[in-house]
């Protein structure tokens, strides 16, 4: 969410902001705000009047009790009882005007960098950097599922059964890789100095529209019915959430932590569902790093955190890519994204396996996160990355491991979660 003070002073440089993410019928809502806010400040300057006045009025009322002039004490206490009549009105006009602001101001995008590309949708991402040899074997490679059917490692019907289209259960060898990669990408990012954590899977509304602009609210989220509490789609929801209305001490940042949780999504609106694949579906778990930061220092946390996920993929040996996204994939909160995709030798192209966003003071803002500065409180940067996401990254990594007889090579980062194994061998 931008301040409401450098949008009243850069409305030009706002509604541009608005048509380079070609969200022109949001346009309106600036001059809209403007003049909201105009009358908000106008009542609160006479609202700020009348109490003084009252205050001034409340004291002559003692010192005309105290003189015996009755008459003039009952009028001065006219007067407070019409002032405080108006004065009613005046909060109550500021309030719902400030409610209306608020309103439309969590759904003006915030300010992107001025690097990011500018493309109407994902089809116009810009690419950066590849990790890694491509490589296309000469041998056939199945369909993730049908890899992991063959270790007996999936059961998609059974999952329908229970809870429908979205689900699955992970069994033996394939049930224990995932597992493998959460923990390994666990112990990788401890060794790269961030503190776990393991959050709740749970957050109330007010965290849930602190982290997130309303569109993805309503496009992933489940909500507990009778209960203020909606499941967490990412645990960055609830991490950023861990420091809502807090003032955080300069001395302490950064933040970096990282965190398992489940996810669950409701993947309203997605295109591309695959009902017998894993590559989109309503349940998955995943490791997240996210961090709190000085603004100066935001750049270079963005840099390091992508950075992170390209390196964990590639000690898989796992050939990756990164995307830059354009300016109309961008969500409303983020300044600037970056996408890793992996490599698929059976598609021969690679596939988004995470996401990592810088978004500026926009979090902090809505949550009222501060930093206590030596001078004075300031609003920090906030940042998140995808580690690692199986069962998505389980199908780029059976499709890379996969051998020509249909066992799975282990890479040696993986082996003491596996047993040590260095091989895994399909039942079937």
């Amino acid at each position: 969410m931008l301040d409401i003070k450098f949008l009243r002073e850069n409305p030009e440089i706002v509604k541009k902001n608005i048509k380079n993410k070609f969200q022109d019928e949001k346009l309106p809502l600036v001059d809209e705000v403007i003049e909201l806010d105009s009358r908000c400040r106008a009542a609160k300057t006479q609202a700020d009047s009348l109490r003084a006045n009252r205050n001034k009025i409340s004291k002559q009322i003692g010192f005309f009790m105290a003189h015996g002039q009755k008459d003039e004490a009952e009028e001065a206490k006219k007067q407070v009882t019409e002032a405080a009549e108006t004065l009613a009105r005046l909060e109550q006009d500021e309030t719902e005007l400030s409610e209306k602001i608020t309103k439309i101001m969590m759904t003006i995008p915030n300010i992107i960098d001025e690097t990011v590309p500018i493309g109407k949708d994902d089809s116009e991402n810009v690419e950066i950097e590849r990790f890694g040899e491509p490589v296309v074997p000469e041998y056939d490679i199945p369909y993730h599922t049908d890899i992991m059917e063959s270790f007996n490692g999936i059961d998609i019907e059974s999952a329908g059964k229970v809870a429908g289209n979205g689900f699955y259960y992970l069994m033996g060898d394939i049930a224990r890789l995932h597992s493998a990669v959460i923990a390994y990408a666990r112990d990788f990012m401890i060794d790269r100095g961030f503190t776990y954590c393991v959050p709740p899977f749970m957050i109330r509304s007010n965290v849930v529209t602190g982290v997130m602009s309303f569109a993805e609210m309503d496009a992933m989220m489940y909500k507990i019915e009778g209960e203020d509490l909606y499941l967490i789609g990412t645990s960055e929801h609830s991490m950023i959430g861990k420091f809502i209305d807090t003032i955080v001490p300069e001395a302490s940042l950064p933040q970096t932590l990282t965190s398992y949780s489940p996810c669950f999504r409701k993947e309203k609106g997605a295109h591309g569902i695959e009902e017998r694949g894993v590559y989109r579906i309503h349940q998955f778990e995943k490791q997240e790093m996210i961090v709190v930061c000085k603004p100066e220092d935001s750049k270079m946390w963005f840099d390091k955190l992508w950075q992170n996920t390209v390196d964990l993929f590639r000690s898989m040996d796992i050939p990756v890519r990164t995307l830059e996204c354009c300016s109309g994939d961008l969500a409303d909160l983020k300044v600037k994204s970056i996408d890793v995709e992996a490599w698929s030798p059976r598609q021969k192209k690679y596939f988004e396996v995470g996401s990592c966003s810088n978004l500026g003071d926009a979090q902090a803002r809505r949550l009222k996160i501060r930093v206590k500065g030596e001078n004075e409180n300031y609003l920090p940067h906030t940042l998140n990355n995808t580690v690692v996401a199986p069962p998505r990254m389980l199908i780029a990594f059976l499709e890379n491991n996969l051998n020509a007889d249909g066992t799975v090579n282990i890479p040696e980062v993986l082996r003491p979660y596996m047993g040590g194994k260095s091989v895994i061998t399909p039942k079937k």
